[in-house]
């Protein structure tokens, strides 16, 4: 944990947190709320995507309340209290929340059952894997360990983009005309966003070091958080609200 951290930094990351408390608490109610305005088949899409903000809700609170009890200002400065902050939340959240993020994005395409049951359980499995071995190098003081453990989680994530790139494709080749430019929009979005974190985890391996690699890991996991969460739950429910027009007229009410 560092101890050099500026007053600057520490109000940073803070307020970093409290943001993303209020955007995933917000999303969470818009998308649930939402379930009303889509037919019956997107529903579960729906409440999966409010599940997923509100997962990250309940960690981002957890984490700026560990935050603060990890840092105190005294005499002008930032000093630690002891208390070690606990970043097992963040990646508690991304082991819940990351497989349903595939799983959301599946359901909203609607495709062929079995289909949707094998392109899910294997995304789904995949991105567990991947912030699984993640997390070992995250906690790591060893930069060595850290690219052990950075290289093994890239393996799933490389098959991840793969399968939304390649495999994908044809999928959303079917999907109607009116949804198709936001499906590819989704998955597009979920690449960008994915991509980032890798290279977040990177930072405290590239020069940077104490309150300033704390700095940009938090914030910089914390915005991916926000864009592949509850930005990419928005295009879920504008998917869902525009195949609901376009196969049944008007969408449905709950």
């Amino acid at each position: 944990m560092p101890t050099d951290l500026s007053i600057g930094q520490y109000n940073l990351i803070f307020n970093a947190f409290s943001f993303t408390i209020a955007v995933m608490g917000a999303a969470t109610v818009f998308f649930w709320f939402g379930r009303t305005q889509v037919a019956r088949p997107y529903k579960m899409a729906m409440t999966l995507t409010g599940l997923v903000t509100f997962i990250a809700f309940y960690h981002y609170f957890r984490i700026a309340e560990s935050w603060d009890a990890a840092y105190t200002v005294a005499g002008g400065a930032i000093e630690a209290t002891g208390k070690p902050f606990n970043d097992a939340y963040r990646y508690v959240d991304w082991l819940l929340t990351v497989p349903l993020l595939m799983v959301e994005l599946i359901l909203v395409m609607r495709l062929p059952q079995k289909e949707t049951v094998t392109k899910a359980t294997r995304l789904a499995g995949l991105a567990a894997i991947m912030v699984i071995l993640g997390y070992p190098g995250e906690i790591a003081n060893s930069d060595a360990t850290r690219w052990i453990f950075w290289v093994l989680a890239m393996i799933p994530f490389a098959w991840i983009v793969y399968e939304l790139v390649a495999g994908l494709s044809a999928a959303i080749d079917k999907q109607p005309e009116d949804a198709k430019d936001l499906v590819r929009a989704a998955r597009t979005l979920t690449v960008v966003a994915w991509c980032f974190y890798p290279v977040v985890f990177l930072f405290p391996m590239i020069g940077l070091t104490g309150g300033t690699a704390e700095t940009f890991v938090q914030v910089g996991y914390t915005v991916a958080d926000i864009v592949a969460k509850a930005a990419f739950g928005v295009l879920i429910y504008m998917i869902a609200a525009r195949k609901s027009e376009a196969e049944y007229g008007v969408p449905q009410a709950a």
